[in-house]
């Protein structure tokens, strides 16, 4: 069984809150999605907003493999005939092969909000579809509120869906719109639908109870050949179907045929890169894609997996573009520690005094708050220094962070000094910074970039504060997670305090030793 991938990404999902991108944005994603395999994506609603008629303008111009660009509608509007429309005008204008029009399924929607007749409205969807067939390859009919409609007033919704398909569309897309269509209700209505249409049909799900990725499954399985989602399931209200599970689920766990396995291999870079463009933060428990699909942080899991990973892992990470993680916490046995230092190319042995020792001053940093899942730098300098794999790069003789504020309407500003000694030469510095951890990092990479010059490569990118108990008042302890990167690799390093300052101090100190580290491993000194 074939079926055909139908990305709406940067039309439905562009309707999410917090989520807008730019003509820019769309056309990178439209790259992306092509080089997945996506065989048709929808770029926008060209009558709607002059960005969208820009996107078909420069999409144009972009040289894709596999997909087609499809312009997305309404049906003519009352009293106007389709080829006077201005919004059917503006789909022609877009010149793709493709056009999608919706029209309405549920008949409260015309009597009440298009003040229409449902004769009306069947003429709408018949007039529409049949003009734009003449003047394009392919028109692609979205049935909206299909199945509310259907469960209010099956006659007529199957009425608007005749009219379609007398009308000559090629594909007729049974949406539930709403998102309150339960999986038994959806089967149900599919098979009566199949059994009047000969049309080939397609699904449009909204997330709103929980079941767009379940609710698509199930109607692939009655033979809908036409699927339609977005990356990461974003969409209005709670978004739509998301393509980055159903795509799976059809060809790993179904054997349905949608994408090859080479084009499967780049789901999660897909998904991400679009969660970037999005400036959304990517959802790292999201299914498949996720950074923690495939982690494991308790100790049975681990020691299952260490001999065989189909133990608790329903599909190898590796065949959508993820990877397997072992998590490092309190929950830990010896069993993750040993498979986070073959990680590490490190070698430890199971039962030994060193991996023992390890295991027992993991439980009680994690107890005194200290967080390594998220901190794996900082876990990797820790068995280091338990193995005398660590070198000390440079002793700290002393800081001072002094934060400044003149008046109620100057902003305040940070100064830090720092006093190191390298190979018995000491280094006195100064820095300013936008805040007293920031002020620190500089007074810190100031004064040991003469010795270290390749510290210049290393970048803050992410710095977060956890109160961890607020039993305490301002008092608290604190923990801090740094990550850094140099534009090669990033790594995350932790701190813990009743200070801040000192809290963010330990994580800068594990980041900077941690470059310096690994610099030494690779004989650059």
């Amino acid at each position: 069984m074939k079926v055909k991938i139908y990305d709406t990404t940067l039309r439905d999902g562009t309707q999410g809150e917090d989520i807008s991108l730019s003509v820019e944005d769309k056309l990178r994603i439209t790259q992306k999605l092509d080089e997945l395999g996506i065989h048709y994506i929808e770029g926008g609603w060209p009558g709607s907003n002059p960005k969208d008629v820009n996107y078909f303008r420069e999409v144009k111009k972009l040289r894709l493999s596999f997909a087609k660009i499809v312009a997305f509608g309404s049906t003519s509007r009352k009293g106007v005939a389709p080829e006077k429309d201005i919004n059917i005008r503006s789909l022609l204008e877009a010149g793709t092969e493709v056009i999608t029009i919706f029209g309405k399924s549920w008949d409260i929607h015309p009597l009440t909000a298009m003040d229409i007749s449902l004769e009306e409205n069947l003429e709408l969807i018949y007039r529409s579809i049949f003009f734009l067939k003449s003047q394009v390859p392919e028109v692609i009919y979205d049935a909206e509120h299909f199945f509310d409609g259907f469960k209010g007033n099956k006659d007529y919704a199957m009425a608007t869906i005749k009219a379609a398909e007398e009308a000559g569309a090629d594909c007729i897309v049974l949406c539930d719109t709403n998102g309150g269509t339960l999986p038994f209700e959806l089967v149900e209505i599919i098979r009566e639908v199949k059994g009047s249409i000969g049309v080939p049909l397609g699904i449009h799900v909204h997330n709103d109870s929980n079941l767009a990725v379940a609710n698509t499954i199930l109607a692939v399985k009655e033979g809908v050949v036409h699927i339609q989602g977005t990356i990461n399931g974003y969409g209005e209200r709670c978004g739509n179907a998301d393509l980055c599970s159903v795509i799976p689920n059809l060809k790993l766990k179904m054997g349905v045929e949608c994408l090859s396995d080479e084009h499967l291999r780049r789901l999660k870079e897909v998904s991400r890169f679009v969660s970037e463009l999005a400036n959304l933060p990517h959802n790292k428990h999201q299914p498949y894609v996720g950074d923690s699909a495939f982690a494991h942080k308790g100790g049975v899991h681990v020691s299952a997996i260490r001999k065989s990973p189909f133990t608790y892992e329903h599909i190898k990470p590796e065949l959508v573009g993820n990877r397997q993680r072992i998590l490092i916490s309190d929950l830990s046995g010896e069993s993750n520690v040993l498979a986070k230092a073959q990680e590490f190319n490190i070698k430890l042995n199971k039962g030994d005094k060193t991996t023992k020792k390890i295991l027992k001053e993991l439980k009680e940093l994690e107890n005194r708050g200290y967080q390594f899942e998220g901190a794996e730098g900082s876990f990797e300098l820790l068995i280091k220094k338990s193995l005398g794999l660590h070198k000390k790069f440079f002793d700290l003789l002393g800081f001072r962070v002094i934060v400044e504020k003149r008046g109620d309407e100057s902003p305040a500003f940070s100064e830090a000094t720092i006093m190191v000694k390298v190979d018995g030469k000491i280094e006195h510095t100064a820095a300013l910074g936008n805040g007293p951890v920031n002020a620190l990092d500089n007074a810190l990479r100031k004064a040991l970039e003469k010795f270290y010059p390749e510290l210049k490569e290393v970048r803050l990118i992410d710095y977060k504060v956890r109160v961890l108990s607020d039993q305490e008042g301002t008092g608290a302890s604190t923990r801090v997670l740094i990550e850094s990167c140099d534009g090669k690799a990033n790594w995350s390093t932790v701190g813990v305090s009743e200070n801040i300052i000192q809290a963010s101090w330990q994580a800068l100190l594990d980041s900077i030793d941690y470059k310096l580290l690994k610099e030494e491993e690779k004989g650059v000194r």
